[in-house]
């Protein structure tokens, strides 16, 4: 009880803290304008909380101070739940927030919270005052949390947006290089966008790991995913088991990969242990799962998945020896830029058992990755592997091979494929 009345935190503590989180946020630097700033314009003129998730130092704070620059002026209230000084901030402490923040700053009716999920219950107090008006806007570094909380209290009273490392585009905005006329680009011009995007591979898209390389960005962040947002917050015992999976899958990003095999890979006891550590790490923005496409549910469920990392930057500083890699890091690299348009993305697998990197069932697209383009066997194999895909999805109409750097056009018994060099498809899609 003693200690639970030392770390109490105080109406002076309070105001300090938010003083402090509130001049810091007006002054932060605004850094590339992201490219969701134009989609969010709607959600945040419309009622509903407004949720922006994504991995840890992937920008959401930036896209918050973004937000408030260009959408809200001075009318808003901003509050940063990471602050360790709102460590011991309970769902009881919300209305002395709300004086608090109504003393210093005079009566506002946005609210921009960021990492809400550190407070339990904290839905509580936002569908109260959601219901008296007011506006919310709140990030969140945990995808599950947010949604079981926002399904619970705040049932289709929610917008989720989703943010990503910098797409190619906010890359090249980053490294301040203007984007060129796709349709006129030189020789030199394709020889620059080409190197470009070597870099994009190699770095990824995280900004601060690009602000401040020398920092070891990554691997700090790798670990506070693991051990704050996982092994913490869901009180696992077995973190050394926790570490050795996440690391697999990193070093094994873009690659099949079966729970069974898994489990006695790594020795985990029990495909479900499998299944909730994925689940966690997908939930903390580390990984996705790919589902093979299928029209039964049950196999899809019990086919192999394919599994991308959030960032190739990221991939390289902490797995194992993927620099050799470039084919899998471009087709990382691809799947970012689906996931960051379309939520139904899946590998398709031919009766004949050839494999297409990603399928778009509602787009009707097909789209293969290839490294190296220049064989004719490898030309072949890729073709094949599209139009027996095409065919037996009848519906199929934009089937693409992304390349390293190799342009052209083929046709296949009356079905069209175009090969785009990566840094192409990147802007265009």
């Amino acid at each position: 009880m003693n200690d639970q009345i030392q770390t109490k935190i105080t109406k002076n503590l309070l105001a300090s803290a938010l003083k402090e989180q509130y001049e810091a946020f007006i002054s932060r630097d605004l850094g590339v304008e992201r490219e969701v700033l134009e989609d969010l314009k709607e959600a945040i003129s419309a009622p509903q909380v407004t949720v922006i998730t994504g991995l840890r130092r992937v920008g959401k704070s930036t896209l918050l101070a973004q937000v408030a620059k260009k959408y809200l002026k001075n009318d808003f209230y901003f509050v940063n739940f990471e602050d360790e000084r709102l460590l011991n901030f309970q769902v009881s402490d919300f209305d002395m927030l709300h004086e608090t923040l109504i003393s210093l700053f005079g009566e506002k009716k946005t609210f921009l919270f960021d990492e809400i999920q550190n407070i339990p219950e904290w839905e509580r107090f936002v569908r109260r005052l959601h219901d008296q008006g007011y506006k919310f806007i709140v990030t969140g570094s945990n995808a599950s949390l947010l949604s079981q909380e926002l399904g619970t209290r705040l049932t289709g009273r929610s917008i989720r947006v989703e943010l990503y490392p910098f797409s190619f585009r906010e890359y090249l905005r980053f490294r301040e290089v203007k984007t060129p006329d796709l349709n006129v680009l030189t020789t030199r011009q394709k020889g620059n966008l080409r190197k470009l995007a070597d870099e994009y591979i190699a770095f990824g898209g995280i900004p601060d790991a690009l602000k401040y390389p020398e920092l070891g960005v990554h691997k700090a962040l790798y670990d506070d995913v693991l051990y704050r947002d996982i092994a913490t917050r869901y009180k696992l015992d077995n973190v050394k088991s926790l570490k050795e999976l996440a690391f697999y899958l990193i070093s094994n990003t873009a690659s099949l990969v079966s729970y069974n095999k898994l489990k006695d890979l790594l020795k985990l006891g029990s495909v479900n242990t499998v299944i909730n550590y994925v689940d966690y790490l997908e939930n903390s923005w580390l990984f996705f799962v790919v589902n093979k496409y299928a029209y039964s549910v049950k196999e899809q469920q019990i086919a192999a998945k394919k599994t991308y990392g959030i960032d190739t930057g990221l991939i390289q500083s902490v797995g194992f020896s993927f620099s050799k890699n470039k084919g899998k890091l471009m087709e990382n690299v691809v799947f970012l830029q689906l996931r960051r348009k379309y939520h139904d993305v899946y590998y398709y697998k031919t009766a004949e058992d050839y494999e297409v990197d990603f399928f778009l069932p509602k787009e009707g697209s097909l789209i293969q990755v290839a490294q190296h383009f220049d064989s004719l066997e490898t030309q072949e194999r890729e073709l094949r592997a599209l139009v027996d895909a095409a065919n037996e999805q009848k519906k199929s109409k934009n089937l693409v091979i992304v390349t390293e750097s190799e342009k052209a056009e083929f046709e296949r018994e009356g079905v069209k494929i175009q090969a785009v060099p990566l840094y192409e498809w990147l802007l265009q899609v």
